[in-house]
């Protein structure tokens, strides 16, 4: 009932940039939380950034200065800027929200199918 598409991924040279983007559609009454989450090969899924509906967003320590996670809450859309990228940033990106939908009171999770970022020269 809910689709996140994601976009933006790709291979990117050390030192590039690259935007995601993550746009949710369905019954969606509001989105809570929004989040990009990344997945090396044979390492566990970590957080990498968090915007609440507030605008208050944090971040992983390795990402700190060099990522920026926004939100249009009129689109239902987060995105993540990522500039300086590393080859330790490869990995499959989600995106992840947290929303209400229509008539109900709970926060539902859902997830993107993920996105490729290579980073390599």
């Amino acid at each position: 009932q809910v689709q996140l598409v994601e976009s933006g991924g790709g291979l990117v040279q050390p030192g590039g940039s690259l935007r995601l983007s993550c746009a949710a559609s369905g019954r969606i009454f509001s989105v809570n939380a929004m989040n990009w989450y990344r997945q090396a090969p044979e390492k566990e899924r970590e957080l990498v950034a968090s915007i609440v509906s507030g605008g208050r967003t944090n971040y992983a320590d390795s990402v700190k200065g060099r990522f920026t996670i926004s939100r249009d809450n009129a689109k239902n859309t987060v995105y993540l800027q990522m500039s300086s990228l590393k080859p330790e940033d490869t990995a499959v990106y989600y995106c992840n929200i947290y929303y209400s939908s229509y008539g109900g009171g709970l926060l539902l999770p859902a997830w993107g199918q993920g996105t490729q970022v290579t980073v390599s020269s």
